[in-house]
């Protein structure tokens, strides 16, 4: 896409997320025959249905179009399951007295203006190490899991429904993303009982800030992170009450200040009212060429860490 294509394609989708309408240049400059462009788009990035939420909010949806309509229904359907069966989860390790800390959507979600906008393919919790294999064979005999495989930092179990759980024990990664691991083994140091729970734990803003940053840097490492996560960072930099100071003193001492400071502005650039500089733009490229795991083309340029490449010269900037 063009730069003036990328501007309505943002605009939209921040026409979703905030519940404010184009301006009137945007509503000047839409092409309606672009929509399927940016659906296509949209759709490789996992925010099909916000885009189709901004279309609907703004009068410029198709009439009649049942096909798009159903993106919609889709992603409330998903949450509705997937909402589900994180409650089931939830009560069932309480109910195995296992200490447990909810991660990325299952957080993320309750900062979007509605929580089915914001879309998740699993449900990520992690407990000890210590209480992994219990907490394994409690779920498999009492919610009917299938386990399926275990990884370096989880075990990967699917319901009855075909809800893919992630059980991690680790959130650490060694190599990757700077100095963050030094922070992210820290995790049960930086949590807080629920009120209303003898066992659910939430981490710290700061803390959960620098693990949705590292999470990012590591997929960025991988060859992209997509859109979702800038739509994220966007939400959680625009919550009352944080104290960003708190924030980057903890992104310094892992090393990923300098990375989010650049992908912060770019997600103002695409949801506020920064502008594109050149580093930006280059990184809205390489984004938006890697889809939502990232392509094998951006990590090749990644690796290869070479200045002056299509690529390379983000990796060289960041």
């Amino acid at each position: 896409m063009d730069q003036g294509t990328c501007h309505i394609f943002f605009a939209l989708l921040r026409s979703a997320i905030c519940g404010t309408r184009l301006t009137t240049a945007e509503r000047e400059a839409f092409d309606p025959k672009k929509i399927s462009e940016w659906i296509a788009v949209s759709k490789s990035h996992d925010v099909a249905h916000l885009m189709i939420l901004g279309l609907k909010y703004n009068d410029l949806l198709p009439q009649n179009d049942s096909s798009v309509e159903s993106l919609l229904l889709s992603a409330v359907f998903q949450y509705e399951q997937l909402n589900f069966e994180y409650e089931s989860l939830c009560s069932a390790l309480a109910a195995a007295q296992i200490p447990f800390i909810p991660l990325k959507g299952a957080i993320l979600r309750q900062y979007y203006r509605e929580p089915w906008m914001r879309t998740s393919c699993d449900i990520d919790v992690l407990v000890h190490r210590e209480d992994l294999d219990r907490a394994v064979a409690y779920l498999v005999q009492q919610l009917d899991y299938e386990e399926k495989e275990r990884g370096a930092h989880d075990v990967s179990l699917f319901s009855a429904q075909g809800v893919h759980i992630e059980l991690h024990f680790d959130l650490v990664e060694e190599n990757r993303a700077n100095h963050a691991s030094e922070i992210l083994r820290t995790v049960w140091d930086n949590v807080s009982l629920r009120e209303d729970s003898a066992y659910r734990y939430d981490m710290s803003d700061e803390f959960f800030y620098f693990y949705h940053i590292a999470h990012m840097a590591k997929h960025f490492e991988n060859g992209g992170c997509g859109i979702r996560p800038l739509i994220d960072l966007w939400i959680l930099d625009h919550r009352e009450g944080i104290d960003c100071a708190k924030r980057d003193a903890l992104l310094d001492r892992g090393g990923l200040l300098r990375f989010a400071e650049v992908v912060r502005k770019l997600s103002e650039a695409w949801f506020g009212n920064a502008d594109m500089d050149d580093l930006s733009l280059r990184l809205q490229d390489f984004l938006l060429h890697g889809g939502v795991y990232g392509s094998a083309d951006n990590r090749v340029a990644l690796q290869q860490k070479k200045q002056g490449g299509r690529f390379g010269y983000v990796w060289s900037r960041i």
